[in-house]
């Protein structure tokens, strides 16, 4: 059966309508600049942790936009550059892999969130942010499970976040090229595990994630003296 462009025309704009329904309500509300904030590379065994922060303008209409997971890197890169041509505000905040270490991963993610929504101009009259509540902002905050797929704004603050993070793992692959980072972007690949075994880790690797540092082997009794020999 031919597939109907009109009517997948229709379905994608039902599918961006139900997407920033959320955004809607609140411009309802009296909300006028209504920021979306979300991160990327949590699970990573290495690079830093990005955050982006994003506000669209009103009835703001990309063809595609989705949660980053849910698409490929070119459908990411043209989003990422149509987000940035339309957007309001939006900002970056990262947080290196030694700062991971030295606090902890949900931390730095925070704190990565932090940088990205104060560096916001103008500054938002609320943030939509997805399942947690960023520390040190003044903005009310709205967190809701599974916001990245409900909020347009989220939406486009992943993919913000992600197209920028693979841009550094890029550049980190040139520098430290045994790992194959412009590859996997630091994620544990069996490529990637296998580097780790053969090389050990190196300054962008996050050492307090399990099986980063190779574990001692196990404790073995020492060897007895031998007998003096006469």
């Amino acid at each position: 059966m031919t597939p109907d462009p009109l009517a997948a025309l229709f379905a994608e704009l039902g599918r961006l309508r139900e997407l920033a329904l959320l955004e809607f309500a609140l411009a309802q509300r009296g909300f006028a600049a209504i920021a979306g904030c979300d991160e990327a590379g949590r699970g990573s065994l290495a690079g830093p942790v990005v955050a982006a922060a994003v506000v669209l303008p009103p009835r703001c209409v990309l063809p595609g936009l989705d949660d980053s997971k849910k698409l490929d890197a070119e459908a990411r890169a043209g989003l990422d550059r149509e987000i940035r041509r339309c957007a309001v505000a939006f900002a970056v905040g990262v947080v290196e892999a030694r700062q991971i270490d030295a606090d902890d991963i949900l931390r730095a993610s925070l704190e990565a969130m932090r940088r990205a929504v104060l560096a916001l101009r103008p500054v938002p009259d609320v943030l939509l942010v997805d399942a947690v509540r960023v520390p040190g902002v003044s903005v009310p905050q709205l967190p809701l499970v599974h916001c990245d797929a409900l909020s347009c704004s989220i939406a486009a603050a992943s993919i913000i976040a992600k197209v920028y993070r693979d841009g550094l793992l890029e550049k980190l692959g040139r520098r430290h090229p045994v790992y194959g980072f412009e590859h996997h972007k630091g994620y544990g690949t069996p490529d990637h595990w296998d580097a780790l075994r053969r090389y050990g880790p190196c300054p962008e690797h996050r050492l307090t994630y399990r099986g980063v540092v190779p574990e001692p082997p196990a404790d073995v009794p020492e060897p007895r003296p031998g007998r003096p020999r006469g």
